[in-house]
């Protein structure tokens, strides 16, 4: 053995290798379980009390689950080992990254990452001890009838109540190189229960009244969470809104919901029976309207639209109010110029005045008072002037910038010490192949006797 190579050989059987290949040899084990073994702080070489001899491959590693605990117990249990296999993974943690989303969820939500071991620490399946609990995780839906792993490759997002007690538990596949037909999204079998960030539906309400923004995924609510909006929670799905979502927002007071759907045929679809039913329930329906084909994780991180906490508050100030009269105050982002713009989906949005923005100094306007979740800071003033499905036009002073590409084209006005992201500007422009032309200005076309003195100096010999 070569303690500096971290190499072996037998000389006797001409077998040798690395640490990996030891174990796998000296205790029988595959590759997978030997990793684990390392892991766990196993020692390489043998100790003083090994025979030498080959070891049958039983689980030797530490279970996390007990065998003694009630179904509620046992599923705490693996989301409990599933949120240490996301700490430890840089896999895990590199998917969330990229997403833009923040690094206090995991152990805010105990979200985890289910990466196919949990079964080398269990039992093995041929030993009654090991199919007595196969058969119980499978039974809460953590195993399939196949034997494997439901959220194998997953990111385990648990909904839990006040109480910590978990209801259901979402999957998201982080990998990119799956099968075709490989489901990205999972859930347990069985309908949908419980709300998740039930804290930040309770604790929304203030001056104003309750307001909670409703996103159609739990990846999407994350994003909110993450740019500050903590009021926030999720549906399942564009046709994922509950009996217990309403019974939740009816228990806690809230009056106003902001429909943060995907800007699709089923998001749209979605989002209006979710407005019909919270209407007739007697609570207010706002819609976050995205880029078509967008949703909230691609507008404010895909498209590098950051901060996203800035990009998402003003689409939360605009959301389009979807009922009768005179829309409520929105509380959820301030806008610190005091301008409600609202009108149906796919309306053109009202035109501003451009002398009612001022970008160098505007007018100090008190805040609304704060909801009682934490909220982002206040944004600066929205140069938005107008808005609808194909065009955006913003306004602060005398450059323009136009954009042509797909079907629409936005004009855009800026100070000089302005920039804006071609990222920004094509997700605007609700296109996502686009070209960008800066327009200096033309110059004066030359008066009639310059260009009659030009003329008579070329004809002079």
């Amino acid at each position: 053995m070569s303690v500096s190579k971290n190499l072996f050989r037998c000389v006797g059987c001409d077998v040798g290798g690395g640490p990996i290949d030891r174990v796998m040899k000296r205790e029988g084990m595959s590759f997978r379980h030997a990793v684990e073994w390392l892991k766990d702080g196993a020692p390489v070489a043998p100790g003083p009390e090994s025979t030498g001899k080959l070891r049958h491959s039983g689980r030797r590693l530490p279970s996390p689950v007990r065998m003694d605990a009630d179904d509620a117990a046992l599923l705490a249990q693996v989301i409990d080992y599933y949120h240490e296999t996301l700490k430890a993974s840089p896999e895990a943690l590199a998917y969330l990254a990229a997403r833009g989303l923040d690094g206090s969820l995991v152990e805010r939500f105990r979200l985890g990452y289910a990466n196919r071991t949990l079964g080398l620490r269990l039992p093995e399946k041929t030993r009654k001890a090991g199919a007595a609990i196969r058969g119980r995780l499978e039974a809460i839906g953590i195993y399939r009838t196949s034997g494997h792993e439901h959220f194998t490759g997953s990111l385990v997002v648990p909904v839990t109540d006040e109480a910590g007690r978990i209801h259901e538990v979402y999957g998201r596949k982080i990998r990119s190189d799956l099968r075709p037909g490989t489901p990205l999204h999972l859930y347990l079998p069985g309908p949908h229960a419980g709300v998740w960030n039930i804290e930040g539906v309770a604790g929304c309400g203030g001056p104003g009244g309750g307001e909670v923004i409703l996103a159609e995924s739990l990846i999407d609510a994350m994003t909110f969470w993450s740019a500050g909006y903590r009021n926030v929670t999720a549906a399942y799905g564009a046709g994922g809104f509950t009996e217990d979502h309403l019974a939740a927002f009816q228990r806690y007071g809230v009056e106003r919901v902001l429909i943060a759907f995907d800007r699709d045929e089923a998001g749209d679809k979605g989002a209006g029976v979710v407005a019909e039913r919270l209407m007739e329930a007697g609570i207010a329906a706002f819609r976050i309207t995205f880029p078509k084909g967008l949703d909230a994780n691609a507008y404010a991180y895909a498209m590098k639209v950051t901060p996203a906490s800035k990009s998402l508050g003003v689409l939360i100030r605009k959301a389009q109010w979807l009922g009768n009269g005179k829309p409520p105050a929105i509380t959820s982002a301030a806008d610190p110029l005091g301008i409600a713009v609202t009108g149906a989906i796919g309306d053109d949005m009202p035109e501003l005045a451009p002398s009612s923005i001022s970008a160098a100094e505007p007018e100090p306007i008190e805040p609304p008072a704060p909801v009682a979740a934490a909220m982002p800071p206040t944004p600066t003033p929205d140069p938005v002037e107008a808005q609808n499905e194909h065009e955006l036009v913003m306004a602060l002073s005398d450059r323009a910038t136009a954009c042509a590409g797909g079907r629409s084209r936005s004009i855009l006005k800026a100070s000089r010490s302005t920039c804006w992201s071609p990222a920004l500007m094509a997700m605007m422009a609700g296109s996502t192949s686009i070209r960008w032309t800066f327009m200096p200005p033309r110059p004066a076309p030359p008066s009639p006797s310059r260009r009659a003195s030009s003329l008579a100096k070329a004809r002079t010999p």
